[in-house]
């Protein structure tokens, strides 16, 4: 009923940047966290960053000072602007929502995945 599409994914060279989207669609009544993580092969799924509905904010330490969530409620979207890439950011990246539904139960949503090539 939920559904998750992310979209910005792309080769880029290191030193560039992209931003990343991540379209919340469906019936729901708001969504209280939304996260940004990534994985690449033989590697566990890393959070990367969080962001509430009041927009505090969580980053790891691997990206900070490089990487900024946001969202826009209105658009039901979260964003992660990501700058100075590098050739290990290569990786799938996901985004999450925990969700509250309409019959206000909470649950948590994946996206399906964009890939991020970071290669010169």
């Amino acid at each position: 009923q939920v559904h998750l599409v992310e979209s910005g994914g792309g080769l880029v060279q290191p030193g560039g940047s992209l931003r990343l989207s991540c379209v919340v669609s469906g019936r729901f009544f708001s969504a209280n966290i939304m996260s940004w993580y990534r994985q690449s092969p033989g590697r566990e799924r890393e959070l990367l960053a969080m962001i509430t509905r009041g927009g505090s904010t969580h980053y790891e330490d691997s990206i900070k000072g490089r990487f900024t969530i946001s969202r826009d409620d209105a658009e039901n979207t979260a964003y992660l602007q990501m700058n100075n890439l590098k050739p290990e950011d290569t990786a799938v990246y996901y985004c999450n929502a925990q969700i509250m539904t309409e019959t206000m139960s909470q649950n948590t949503y994946w996206g399906q995945g964009t890939q991020v090539i970071v290669s010169s």
